[in-house]
């Protein structure tokens, strides 16, 4: 009965409280006589006895704020979050108020006439209270300009702590040397009552906060902590192990515990409920001066002589649990709650808002609740902590079995579960009746239940048969947490940064099992496959048939079908998943405030996602008829992922998602029908990369002109010969500022002149004169003035250097066949051939028409043929050879200018001209004629001569070519050296005189 089992239960042996504490924070710095948390910033407040306020961030363990208060010691100060504010108390009697955002200083006053000791912030009215070795302490109202509003005196000592009620925020109490505690009411300035018992001085108090108890606590110098009922004045309970002076004391908001420190050096931490002691934390920073909690925080903020620490303690996750029906039960402290989703029928739910819900009591637990779970049917709960379990049923709350253990595991089958009850014991029970003992052979860390019961050691878990108790199969992964789906087929082992995804084969085992064969000490080893490890940490979770739903470490909700990963929903806060409730299709999460939430997870979407895994893709289609048009297009990324890309396609409503599907499958026709409902350019650009791959131009031509893609459409109007659209192509580039597009299109349009207009305009001039120089000689001129003129802003020499070929002809070897070279391809330019001839025309560019232009002058000279143009083009250079109109300037040193030949057989110095001339007579060059050799010579001889030299030198042997010379000069005295570019060789080369005896490429290779 149950009242056998209360008996039963009282008579239990304590059980220690299983509470991780784990350090979060350290930072070593001068004395802290005083630590805050805030209460929404991941920050603690830290108060120095140098006089310096630091504000540390204890996740990043990093300084976000300081505060220079004075130069005496600063005791306390305090976060008042709803006004951005820091209140701080001093040595030298002054209040200051500080705002942490801006780190100004907002308001200094005087408080008291001695140290003050502590403030205190009232939780709702903008007031503090302030208390002093002055032995008073003061009201102070911030809405009133920091106007004193009341005065409370009765101490006979120093004052060290004031404290607000949290359950009557109109009452407070007082710490002081005069080794009592004292309450008081806000408008009354004499004491309510007075709390007597400690031998010395009291240091700190604080304020149960949870459940109904009516109690305080206080710790003193006499080394003890007192609890004290404060509505029948009575201590009930007192706490020794301190072995100095206790400074510090806190109640703690969420956990069952009390935690004290002393000037020892230690933090001690007892139960609440059992006043045992269960940890003693010392962290070697000398005597304990401060501790702070925080109400919905698991972090407990201490204040040593050399530093701050932040330690945390306990998990996270509220302990709660649903069933599946929508039952939620929670468990705030010793009292348990709950809530029924059923209430929500009709009602619209929006995604992410906090629901409405009644909170019901249900009781309350002898025991602190550290997990709470609910059995497969929901039909009871079970309360595990402090190493004992209670079963209760889930509608009544009343007990149906209790044990001894540290652990408490649900199996598959509604009554049936498991104990750990040491490292090394595992209880099974049958129908609440206890039917095997499974004595493991390593220290079990961790029991997990599901399908088959999961023992966890250090590094591997080991799973076992719920009736036989064998081993079924050992699994070497460091596993935090074990999910069965409710078919018992699937499981999830979490690690600490990924989980894996197995299949467990029960027909398997069980035909082994049949055929005598003894599992071996890893189990059966084809018991479970491996389906798939995804790197991401697992909070909560469960199953809903074949769909893994969890929240991961950056709090974002997800679900998870056959390896496949979607995202629910980005959570904006920590929440901890519950259940998922099939009529409401929805997935429900608690935060750490007992809010719940929930999110919409269509039933119909996993369904066709686990038939689409097992390839039934007929069933799958009739499934996606159920799924609203909203979800199509997450139902389209699946298809994808799974290589499905025609479905995907077919399933798809965003134009921008099918636009890009179909540019995967190449389907040029709906690609192009999307990118002009969309017109956009970068579909435009796709489409056009598209169709060139595939070869269809004129798709392309059109992709590109509404993408824009200027480089795009230079590569198409050039391959294909597109002189309008090259035009066109120019046009627009121009427009758009793209000038070496339009560049590049007018140059291939033959259009030289637009080019080196363009240059110019856009400041390009040098490059404007070389491209003149190559391409348009009679634009050379007008673009030197220009360059000139332009450099001569920078520098006036060196714009004098620039020489311009109308000037100094003699400096630009080959100019005057350059400018008839471009008057002959003026009307070339014009003719535009169509791109199907480039292979009759592939060698044009490798003519070298200078070369092709001295050969025809050549032959003409030879032949008697030439039409006059030659002789025009030269006949300046012709009078000046025969000294008809030399100017001033070059007299004596001008030289014989480029007569250019192919060959130096083709010289052009005919039996005729000479029969026409004669000797030629030439006023010697400066620096290198020589005396007239007196001995006339034949004519015909000494051209024959002469050729002889011509060929000699050609042929790189210049000594040869010297003594014919000689020889010429010795049989005609008419002959002067200066005749010949022969002589003056040892000094002097003249660039223009291989032309001018006509010598081939080989005497050009000797004159580079």
């Amino acid at each position: 009965s149950d009242r056998a089992l209360l008996q039963n239960r009282s008579t239990r042996v304590a059980m220690p409280l299983h509470l991780d504490v784990k350090r979060q924070f350290a930072q070593r710095s001068e004395r802290v006589k005083c630590v805050e948390l805030h209460p929404t910033e991941p920050w603690v407040l830290a108060t120095l006895y140098t006089g310096n306020l630091y504000v540390w961030n204890y996740l990043d363990n990093t300084l976000a704020k300081s505060f220079e208060v004075g130069d005496l010691p600063v005791r306390s100060s305090k976060f008042v979050a709803r006004k951005q504010w820091i209140v701080a108390g001093a040595d030298d009697m002054l209040i200051r108020v500080f705002n942490y955002n801006t780190l100004d200083k907002v308001k200094t006053f005087e408080a008291h006439s001695d140290y003050i000791r502590c403030v205190a912030v009232h939780p709702t009215l903008p007031c503090i209270l302030s208390s002093s070795d002055d032995m008073t302490i003061k009201l102070w109202d911030w809405d009133k300009g920091w106007a004193c509003t009341q005065i409370f005196e009765g101490h006979s000592h120093y004052i060290m702590q004031v404290v607000f009620n949290p359950k009557d925020t109109n009452t407070f109490a007082s710490a002081s040397l005069d080794r009592t505690v004292k309450i008081w009411s806000l408008g009354q300035p004499v004491p309510n009552f007075t709390l007597e018992g400690h031998e010395k001085g009291v240091n700190c108090i604080d304020y149960f906060t949870g459940g109904d108890r009516p109690y305080l606590i206080s710790g003193a110098d006499d080394k003890l902590v007192k609890i004290w009922d404060y509505q029948t004045k009575a201590c009930v309970q007192t706490l020794t192990g301190h072995s100095h002076n206790v400074s510090a004391v806190s109640f703690h908001p969420d956990l069952p515990i009390i935690v004290t420190g002393s000037e020892d050096g230690t933090v001690r931490i007892w139960h609440s409920t059992t006043y045992r002691l269960e940890n003693t934390l010392n962290h070697g920073l000398e005597r304990v001066w401060s501790i702070s909690t925080q109400i919905g925080s698991n972090f407990l903020a201490i204040g040593y002589d050399e530093g701050t620490v932040m330690i945390k303690i306990g998990r996270e996750e509220p302990v709660a649990s649903m069933d599946p029906s929508g039952k939620i039960i929670w468990a705030k402290h010793n009292e348990i709650q709950t809530v029924n989703l059923k209430q929500l029928a009709g009602e619209e739910i929006v995604d992410g808002e906090r629901l409405a819900l009644t909170i019901k009591e249900l009781g309350s637990c002898d025991l602190y609740p550290q997990t709470l779970q609910h059995s497969p049917n929901g039909r009871f709960v079970t309360v595990c902590g402090d190493g004992e379990y209670v079963i209760y049923t889930a509608l009544a709350w009343r007990n149906k079995s209790f044990g001894t253990g540290q652990e408490f595991v649900w199996s598959n089958e509604a009554n049936d579960y498991a104990v750990r009850e040491s490292s090394s014991r595992i209880k099974l029970f049958k129908n609440f009746k206890e039917a095997d003992v499974i004595r493991t052979p390593f220290a079990a860390e961790g029991i997990h239940g599901g399908a088959l019961l999961g023992v966890r050691g250090s590094d591997f878990v080991c799973f076992y048969d719920w009736f036989t108790g064998k081993i079924i199969r050992r699994i070497d992964v460091e596993c935090k947490q074990v999910y069965w789906s409710e078919s018992g087929e699937l499981l999830v082992l979490t690690a600490e940064s990924s989980f894996f995804i197995l299949r467990y084969d029960p027909e398997v085992v069980a035909s082994m099992i049949e055929s005598g064969e003894e599992p071996g000490e890893d189990g059966f080893e084809d018991a479970f496959d491996l389906i798939q490890e995804i790197s991401e940490q697992v909070r909560s979770a469960f199953w809903v048939g074949d769909c893994f739903i969890y929240n991961n470490s950056s709090w974002r909700l997800n679900y998870c079908v056959g390896g496949e990963v979607s995202v629910l929903h980005h959570l904006d806060r920590p929440m901890f998943l519950l259940g998922y409730m099939s009529n409401q299709q929805r997935v429900f999460l608690l935060d750490k405030q007992y809010g719940v939430v929930s999110f919409t997870l269509l039933l119909s979407l996993i369904e066709y996602k686990t038939l689409v895994i097992r390839g039934e893709m007929d069933s799958a289609a009739e499934t996606l008829k159920l799924i609203p048009t909203s979800q199509l297009d997450s139902i389209a990324r699946f298809l994808e992922s799974r290589g499905l890309l025609d479905e995907a396609l077919e399933v798809a409503q965003d134009a921008d998602y099918k636009f890009d599907l179909s540019i995967q499958l190449g389907k040029l026709d709906l690609a192009q029908e999307l990118a002009v409902e969309s017109d956009s350019q970068s579909k435009w650009k796709q489409l056009g990369e598209l169709a060139l791959s595939a070869g269809d131009l004129d798709v392309a031509q059109e992709c590109l002109v509404h993408a824009k893609d200027l480089a795009g459409l230079l590569l198409l109007y050039s391959s294909r010969g597109d002189a309008a659209g090259m035009e066109a192509l120019s046009n627009s580039a121009l427009a758009e500022g793209k000038h070496n597009v339009a560049f590049t299109c007018l140059l291939m349009l033959g259009k030289l002149d637009e080019c080196l207009d363009m240059l110019i305009d856009s400041g390009r001039i040098p490059e404007a004169a070389f491209m003149a120089r190559t391409y348009l000689p009679s634009r050379v001129p007008d673009i030197v003035k220009l360059w000139r003129e332009d450099v001569k802003k920078v520098n006036t020499k060196a714009a004098e250097s620039l020489a311009d070929p109308a000037q100094y002809p003699n400096l630009f070897q080959g100019y005057n066949s350059a400018l008839q070279i471009e008057e002959q391809l003026k009307a070339k330019r014009s003719e535009l051939l169509p791109a199907e001839l480039f292979p009759e025309h592939e060698n044009d560019t490798k003519v070298d028409l200078v070369e092709q232009l001295s050969s025809l002058h050549v032959e003409d000279a030879v032949n008697g043929t030439n039409d006059g143009e030659y002789s025009d083009a030269n006949e300046d250079e012709e009078d000046m050879v025969h000294g008809d109109d030399i100017p001033e300037e070059l007299e004596g040193t001008f030289s014989i200018d480029e007569s250019p030949a192919e060959d130096p057989a083709e010289v052009p110095l005919a039996e005729d001209a000479v029969e026409e001339f004669g000797s030629v007579e030439v006023e010697p060059s400066e620096g290198i004629g020589e005396e007239l050799i007196e001995e006339d010579m034949p004519a015909e001889e000494g051209i024959v001569k002469e050729e002889a030299a011509v060929d000699q030198y050609a042929e790189d042997n210049f000594e040869a070519a010297m003594e014919e010379m000689e020889d010429v000069m010795d049989q005609d005295p008419s002959f002067e050296k200066s005749d010949s570019p022969i002589f003056g060789q040892e000094d002097t080369y003249d660039e223009d005189l291989d032309d001018d005896w006509g010598l081939d490429e080989e005497v050009d290779s000797k004159q580079d």
